[in-house]
């Protein structure tokens, strides 16, 4: 009499070997599933993501701070026109000798600071309106 698959799959016993090997090819499909497609990483890897999404924050940070200082100087529209009339490539230098990009207590400029900072005062039309009259009326 012929046993059906169930019988069969009940009476189905693998060796030690066919056991290992299954393990083993698992877990590497499963290394590669997550290495690959699973978004996974090695330690160096986080800890060199981790270290330039800091740098990142940090020039962000610093770029807003820039920017606020643009734009309640008293000047502000004028210097805007003048950062406008720079040439793209000597706009951070024109942003740093302004000294709009440092911070208090911080000897150098945060890298990539002043590229951030021209980046949004180049995308402005014109300088907001309330920032001026509130630094006016702090005064």
């Amino acid at each position: 009499m012929e046993q059906t698959f169930s019988q069969r799959f009940d009476a189905y016993q693998p060796s030690k070997k066919l056991w290992f090997w299954t393990v083993v090819c698992a877990v590497v499909l499963t290394m590669i599933v997550g290495f690959t497609a699973g978004g996974w990483t090695t330690a160096g890897t986080a800890a060199e993501m981790a270290k330039t999404s800091a740098i990142k924050a940090k020039a962000e940070l610093a770029a807003n701070l820039c920017v606020q200082k643009f734009i309640t100087a008293s000047n502000a529209s004028d210097n805007l026109a003048k950062l406008k009339e720079t040439s793209s490539y000597q706009r951070d230098s024109f942003i740093s000798d302004g000294g709009w990009v440092k911070l208090a207590g911080i000897k150098k400029d945060v890298p990539g600071a002043a590229d951030l900072c021209a980046d949004k005062l180049s995308a402005m039309d014109t300088i907001p309106t309330n920032s001026v009259a509130q630094e006016n009326t702090k005064s």
